[in-house]
């Protein structure tokens, strides 16, 4: 996975994590655990040169009033700002139906359904709302289709 995630960033592509972290709504963890998960994460794609260029955080439960949770578009629109992200040449890849629903929230050119993860069963419960989606089998497929039918962002 890295390795897809260096071609693209070769590419020209900023590399952004969205994350909806309902266990520190929860009270399963804190927002410390998930700090330690995601500085781990950077550590190891540092190794493939990969930078993550943020990491944003929604730690509210389902129920709990939140910013960005997904499907909302506010991460993007903060990422949009921060970086200068042009949302209508960029792509969101998730195994969720809200990651897709916060891509095409947000306008971007393409968001892709990876069946990794949660992604096979969500192919098969909502394929009526993935109309509008790319679906894909992993992030590797999902780098390539990018890289082979899209531009640099």
């Amino acid at each position: 996975m890295p390795e897809a995630l260096r071609k693209l960033q070769d590419a020209g592509f900023f590399l952004i994590i969205v994350t909806n972290q309902s266990g520190v709504g929860r009270g399963y963890f804190t927002l410390d655990d998930v700090e330690r998960v995601h500085q781990h994460i950077i550590r190891e794609f540092a190794v493939f040169g990969v930078i993550l260029r943020k990491i944003y955080v929604a730690p509210e439960a389902p129920d709990q009033p939140s910013r960005g949770r997904k499907p909302s578009p506010q991460f993007l629109f903060d990422a949009r700002d921060q970086f200068s992200i042009d949302l209508a040449k960029s792509f969101m890849v998730g195994d969720k139906l809200i990651d897709l629903e916060c891509g095409w929230n947000a306008g971007v050119k393409r968001s892709i359904l990876v069946r990794t993860g949660y992604g096979s069963r969500v192919e098969r419960k909502e394929a009526e709302q993935l109309r509008d989606a790319l679906v894909v089998d992993d992030l590797p497929a999902a780098a390539e289709w990018i890289l082979t039918n899209g531009s640099s962002a």
